[in-house]
């Protein structure tokens, strides 16, 4: 089965400038831009040793000492990759040339009132402006979206993703100790990808929990997303698996009426080491179903990345017609997460009222 599922690059050198200098600079953004071939014009940092660290890495010719100075030397087709914490965007969004391009690490904002607020500052300033959502961008959600389009599967009634492991949050001092960890910081990437599937959902259901012997907010989650009668949409997470690697799961799984996709996520096994991704495709040949392997190239971490990037830039050059992961798609997203905490607080229905 032959596949398009590699994003397109842009046709111009559109030059890079990164604010901040977090780990996910070093795992993911810099290396997809290395392999993509994007100019990296420069990078700064509150902690300006770490932009010197990173600069000296990956050959980034500039190292700026705040944001200001960065855009003062900036060229006129540059491109911003901001990589900070969710409550430094709107500072950083206003220091920004009116139109320049941007592309903004997810989650948009705290809270939906902040993700409404980065909207605002973006339409004000004309900011051609995306959400880092990798996910959509991912070998095997573009190979599923591909062969879903296609009709090949038929049509679709069940979307399921299924998490199933130990996850280090150790590793993510910043974003550990807050209050909304789990939907906001992870299933908000499921959440994203599932709308680019299917759009809004008519509600949301969410239960959302923490661990009684971690210091964390939540590190387990189960939402069910309403997109009607034939259609079953489901997120489930389990930061907490502990127990060794044998039972762990991570998966995307499409079920349609001619067949089903399912998709290993294995960087989220083993991590931050990973474990290799799987993609298999299920068809009706004659009333029977045979799994068949398909081997992609590349995965979520760091090849997706180059994904957002490019379609930011191909849509500033004009080669694409839809900026996929704009600020304002992106706000339903958040809407959609903001539900899933109101619910969470809610709770089912008590069964003395019955």
């Amino acid at each position: 089965m032959n596949i398009p599922y590699k994003p397109l690059l842009p046709e111009t050198t559109q030059p890079i400038i990164i604010i901040g200098a977090s780990g996910i600079v070093k795992d993911a953004h810099l290396p997809a831009y290395k392999m993509a071939g994007f100019s990296v014009f420069g990078i700064t940092n509150r902690t300006i040793a770490k932009a010197h660290a990173m600069a000296e890495e990956f050959g980034i010719p500039n190292v700026f000492e705040n944001v200001a100075e960065a855009v003062k030397n900036a060229p006129s087709n540059a491109v911003y990759d901001i990589t900070v914490l969710p409550d430094q965007y709107i500072e950083i969004l206003e220091q920004l040339p009116d139109g320049a391009a941007v592309l903004i690490q997810k989650p948009m904002g705290n809270d939906l009132a902040q993700a409404k607020e980065i909207v605002s500052v973006c339409e004000r300033k004309k900011l051609v402006a995306a959400i880092n959502f990798q996910l959509r961008f991912a070998s095997f959600v573009s190979a599923a979206r591909y062969i879903i389009n296609q009709g090949i599967i038929g049509d679709l009634y069940d979307l399921e993703f299924k998490v199933t492991v130990n996850t280090p949050w150790e590793l993510f001092p910043l974003i550990k100790q807050h209050p909304r960890l789990e939907i906001l910081f992870h299933s908000v990437h499921y959440i994203d990808c599932i709308r680019s599937f299917l759009g809004n959902p008519k509600g949301v259901y969410a239960k959302t929990t923490n661990h009684p012997l971690k210091k964390l907010s939540s590190c387990r989650s189960s939402i069910i997303l309403d997109y009607g009668d034939s259609m079953r949409v489901v997120i489930n997470t389990n930061h907490d698996h502990h127990f060794g690697p044998k039972h762990e799961e991570s998966y995307i799984k499409w079920e349609g009426t001619k067949g089903a996709i399912k998709a290993k996520m294995g960087l989220l096994m083993n991590y931050p080491d990973g474990m290799p991704d799987e993609f298999e495709v299920a068809l009706d040949k004659n009333g029977t179903y045979d799994w068949e392997k398909i081997n992609l190239e590349g995965s979520w971490f760091p090849e997706a990345f180059i994904g957002t990037m490019s379609n930011l830039m191909r849509f500033k050059e004009g080669s694409d017609d839809k900026l996929l992961a704009s600020v304002q798609d992106v706000l339903d997203t958040m809407k959609v997460v903001e539900a899933c905490y109101i619910s969470n607080q809610k709770g089912g229905i008590p069964l003395n009222e019955l």
